[in-house]
């Protein structure tokens, strides 16, 4: 009888932590089970609240999920007041595994790639769309030359510093820090052999950026950028000045002009290679990182003069000759004309 009695004890003891479990997968289970049906980065500016997180999870991800993430953020007493950043949910993930992210502040990185920028404000513009601070925060730090003089640049050179790649911060990173990150960066990319390779060139670090600038909007060929680097450098031992039209056309501000008039190469500016010695103050774009190494490696060679071939290709006719330049120059204004570009 008393064997009857445990296994009837035990009967009822399974059925009731059977009804408990029923209960606490009823009440929790789609908390703990239901997926994102999408997934979606959450934006938390400082002094959020659970309600405002709320709304973010309702527009990115869906009503009812970003519901059941609100009432585990309560459960969980959690202060969103001081949680901000980017939060990434991925698709398929819990309420409860998001809330509890919020709530302990593990803030998710956003990556930022760029390239084929020319300007420091299309710079800022593109880093103002991925961060809290802004655009406007952003030219600001890119202006202050105090700011600038900590990292030994000036606000026309900064952007010597602006190595295009594909990097991760976090959301909230403010435009001094992202600077600083930015100067880090800049420092690995030159390395002790880069940095005698610029030497050897009669050239800084910067200077080598500057020019790989020039060389970039001067031909889209990437195999036709170390020669004309050359051309370059030739010309600066030989004291020549550089009179690069994509100067011109950064001084002037419109880079969609495809023929200089002899009033443009007029135009006072710093950066008017037509008209002052040497390189400009700084970049006229952000070089990518092949088009610098093709300064510092740039083939020897005799030339000092260039022009667009007149076949439209891209490629450039070189000379060691002005009289020879000037046939290829000829060559390539009767193209120009035939074409009616003006």
């Amino acid at each position: 009888m008393q064997i009857g009695k445990k296994n009837i004890s035990n009967k009822w003891l399974a059925t009731g932590v059977v009804a408990v479990l029923a209960v606490l997968v009823a009440v929790t289970g789609p908390y703990v089970l239901t997926g994102a049906p999408q997934q979606g980065v959450i934006k938390v500016r400082k002094g959020a609240t659970v309600e405002s997180v709320n709304d973010s999870v309702n527009s990115l991800i869906g009503e009812k999920y970003g519901k059941r993430v609100a009432t585990m953020l309560r459960l969980m007493g959690a202060d969103m007041g001081n949680r901000q950043g980017a939060y990434r949910i991925p698709q398929g993930e819990s309420p409860f595994m998001a809330a509890r992210r919020l709530k302990s502040g593990a803030q998710s990185g956003i990556r930022f790639t760029f390239n084929n920028v020319r300007t420091l404000d299309e710079w800022a513009q593109r880093w103002g769309n991925h961060f809290m601070a802004g655009t406007k925060e952003m030219r600001a730090a890119l202006a202050d030359s105090s700011l600038c003089a900590q990292w030994g640049k000036t606000p026309q050179n900064v952007a010597c510093m602006l190595i295009p790649d594909t990097y991760e911060f976090y959301w909230d990173i403010t435009p001094q820090q992202m600077l600083e990150r930015m100067h880090d960066y800049y420092e690995k990319f030159w390395t002790d052999e880069r940095k005698a390779q610029a030497t050897s060139q009669g050239i800084t670090p910067d200077q080598a950026v500057t020019l790989a600038s020039i060389v970039e909007e001067e031909t889209s060929k990437a195999d036709e950028r170390g020669k004309v680097a050359r051309l370059y450098l030739n010309r600066l031992q030989h004291g020549m000045r550089l009179q690069a039209d994509p100067t011109v056309k950064f001084a002037l501000g419109d880079f969609s002009i495809r023929r200089l008039s002899v009033a443009m190469t007029q135009v006072q500016s710093p950066y008017n290679t037509y008209r002052v010695n040497g390189l400009p103050p700084g970049p006229i774009r952000l070089p990518e990182k092949a088009t610098v190494d093709a300064v510092l490696t740039a083939p020897q060679h005799d030339y000092i003069y260039m022009c667009a071939k007149e076949d439209f290709s891209g490629y450039h006719n070189f000379a060691t000759d002005y009289t020879t330049h000037m046939a290829n120059a000829r060559r390539y204004q009767a193209a120009l004309n035939a074409r009616g570009i003006k």
